[in-house]
């Protein structure tokens, strides 16, 4: 259970000659209005001159379609994707910015309002979980003079608003409210809700009215429904989301319009909006106990919102307002009735329920399995010892191909009978061959991992060879270095012998070779490291001098 306060923000609407009244102090999200009282009224004037409402959020004139999702409406969608409930409704004078704030403009992609980000937002996060499975339908209706019609009927030539199914109420026995004759429209991606959201849009009642050019006549409620479950449970998340554009309040006086049918809507709306004041305020006091009956029953709006309103729901409110001088008053009014809006407190639940559509095909499903395996174990008889069919392969096949597209891993795959089991692994077999030889399975990895090692090998052989040979080079220089020295003494020294295998001896030791060479004082020395003639008598003056 999460028991949180009513959030509510302030949105203003950019105006070309804001007032001087008004002041936005964002450190401390508060609102303030200081109108000086007016001497006309005489020197008794008690009028009241300085007002302050505290927000959990300003949303300026400057503030763009995206912060205004961002701060408001992503942690309500955020919890209802988590099982809870959530609502968020935007409440103001006409023509202060509601709509625009809810559904967008139509001017610029960055004008989209809350619902088609939500629309978008929740895919996303859908598909990023992938470890629960979604399911998702839209609601779209409309209040028009306290009367309930669905804006996305399936006839395509629905033009007028009597041509709209007309929605009813209906009370259960645990006091939950069912819409009647409302369609529930299945969406598969982000676009087909888009298009649902611009056929409800397409439907509802709007007029010109000296405060608005497209006024909306009516209060919209688009409902979002979510299923979640995961996967190999038998438990279901079902929460659902009301995205609640209210019709504007307007004085018939100051707006000026005359015509019966725009005075009975202005009626009806404002009767409507009174008595979610009343709901609001009875709230109030049954919370401090000093009441215990709600008025929900008044309007058919007030009966739609019962959870969103001291109910099982986490809801936010948006106050819109416009700060021009001829507008001051309906902002005070607005203010106001956001702060008895954050009196409310809601209990919000997340909403876990078995599903017995799911346990009755667990169990269905679990003595399926078990009969297969009492007729494996008992031995599995065949009625026919030939070949399966090609009918029967074909439906062992699909068998197969659906057990490996559902992402349940508790999904069993229940065959029957030995015969059907071997073909299953002959099916298997293909179909990883099939993948190997057009992935280059393992097998081809495997040959080509087979050549590497085999050339790495022989290129560790081959430095190995070279390694040597260029130790058989040095010894081989370097002996021949001392050769050179030793026989230039060989016949002044007597010792030259001697001392000069013991050099090669030693040269040859510390290259881990065995000594090849040998010194004879009277045989020459030869390259080959033998012996031949003797040398020539001035070939010996020549080595004595």
């Amino acid at each position: 259970v999460c028991s949180s306060d009513l959030e509510i923000f302030c949105r203003v609407r950019p105006a070309k000659n804001g007032s001087s009244y008004v002041s936005m102090l964002d450190d401390t999200n508060r609102v303030e209005f200081n109108i000086p009282k007016k001497e006309v009224q005489g020197y008794v004037n008690n009028t009241r001159e300085h007002y302050e409402f505290r927000f959990d959020g300003l949303l300026p004139m400057n503030c763009s379609q995206t912060d205004v999702f961002d701060k408001v409406a992503k942690p309500v969608i955020a919890s209802v994707l988590n099982g809870y409930n959530g609502t968020i409704f935007a409440y103001g004078q006409t023509g202060s910015g509601k709509t625009y704030t809810i559904t967008g403009g139509t001017e610029r992609y960055s004008e989209r309002g809350i619902i088609p980000r939500t629309l978008a937002f929740i895919f996303q996060e859908m598909s990023r979980r992938t470890d629960y499975v979604y399911s998702m339908t839209v609601t779209y209706f409309e209040i028009y003079n306290d009367a309930g019609y669905d804006l996305l009927a399936e006839e395509s030539s629905t033009r007028k608003l009597q041509d709209l199914p007309k929605v009813g109420l209906r009370e259960d026995d645990d006091g939950n409210i069912h819409l009647r004759n409302l369609s529930y429209h299945h969406c598969a991606n982000e676009e087909d809700a888009i298009q649902l959201l611009f056929v409800g849009d397409a439907n509802r009642v709007i007029a010109e009215t000296p405060m608005n050019d497209a006024s909306t006549r009516s209060h919209c409620i688009f409902t979002v429904n979510i299923e979640a479950r995961h996967a190999g449970s038998d438990v279901v998340r079902k929460s659902k989301l009301h995205l609640v554009d209210l019709a504007g309040s307007e004085r018939i006086a100051k707006t000026g319009i005359s015509d019966k049918t725009s005075v009975r809507e202005a009626k009806n709306i404002n009767l409507s909006l009174h008595f979610l004041e009343q709901v609001i305020v009875a709230l109030h006091e049954r919370s401090q106990g000093a009441r215990n009956h709600i008025p929900y029953r008044n309007s058919m709006m007030t009966q739609v919102l019962r959870d969103s309103l001291g109910g099982n729901c986490k809801t936010t409110m948006i106050a819109t307002m416009s700060a021009e001088d001829p507008n001051l008053d309906e902002s005070i009014s607005t203010c106001r009735f956001a702060q008895r809006v954050a009196l409310i407190k809601n209990e919000a639940n997340v909403n876990e329920e078995l599903d017995p559509n799911q346990v009755i095909r667990r169990l269905k499903k679990e003595i399926g399995e078990l009969k297969e395996e009492i007729r494996i174990l008992k031995g599995g008889v065949e009625e026919d010892d030939g070949p399966l069919s090609e009918d029967a392969r074909a439906r062992l096949k699909a068998m197969i191909e659906e057990y490996i597209d559902n992402k349940d891993p508790t999904q069993p795959l229940l065959l029957g009978d030995m015969k059907k089991i071997r073909e299953c692994f002959s099916i298997f077999k293909l179909m990883v061959l099939d993948l190997r030889s057009r992935k280059g399975g393992p097998e081809e990895g495997g040959s080509k991992g087979s050549d590497r090692e085999a050339l790495l090998a022989e290129l560790n052989r081959y430095r190995l060879l070279v390694s040597q040979r260029d130790t058989e080079i040095a010894v081989l220089i370097s002996m021949n270095q001392k050769k050179k020295e030793f026989a230039t003494t060989a016949y002044t020294n007597p010792d030259s012998q001697s001392n000069f295998n013991a050099s090669v001896a030693a040269i040859a030791q510390s290259a881990g070779t065995q000594p090849s060479l040998s010194y004879n004082r009277n045989q020459p020395l030869t390259s080959s490291g033998s012996f031949s003639t003797m040398p020539s008598t001035s070939q010996q003056q020549q080595q004595q001098q």
